[in-house]
Formats: structure tokens, sequence, C-alpha cells
């Protein structure tokens, strides 16, 4: 009995490990983001290239079935998101 709850313990501790670093990569795809955001609207060149290496980690971790997979980010959909914010700053 004791060698079973050993082994749950042993999964849980790793699954909320796998979160953890699932939390800590989500939110620094979500600075890199918000950077990318910040230069497109001022006009400046930005990269969506550490977006993706932190997108690639995630996916990753993903494929252990435990966390969700993030898309990879093009320039393009940042131009556009940024568009969007454009337009509903001159409503």
């Amino acid at each position: 009995m004791s060698e079973v709850h050993h082994a749950i313990t042993a999964h849980s501790k790793k699954q909320h490990a796998l979160i953890r670093q699932f939390l800590q990569l989500d939110a620094q795809r979500e600075r890199y983001i918000e950077e990318a955001v910040s230069l497109c609207r001022s006009g400046q060149p930005f990269t969506v290239d550490f977006i993706n290496a932190v997108t690639k980690q995630i996916n990753e971790l993903a494929k252990q079935g435990i966390v969700p997979q993030r898309t990879y980010v093009t320039s393009d959909m940042v131009k556009e998101y940024v568009s969007r914010l454009t337009k509903e700053d001159s409503r």
C-alpha cells in the first residue's frame, strides 16, 4: 500500500512541476507578445522569433498531455491585432 502512495505522490509532483513550467513559459510568451504589439503600434520593427521559441517549448510540454498547446504567431497576426486595437481606440 505504501508503494502505491509513493507512486501517486511522485506522479502528482511530476504533473505539478509540468504545470508550473507551463505557467512560467506562458507568462513569458505573453510578455513577448505584448512587446511585439507595442513595437508594432509605434511603427518600429519587431520579430515573433522569441514568441515562437517559447511556443515551441510549450508545445513540447503539451505532448505529455497535461497542458494545452499554443499557436505559433506570425508577423501578420500581430499586425492584424494592432489594426483591430487601433480601430477600437478611434471609436
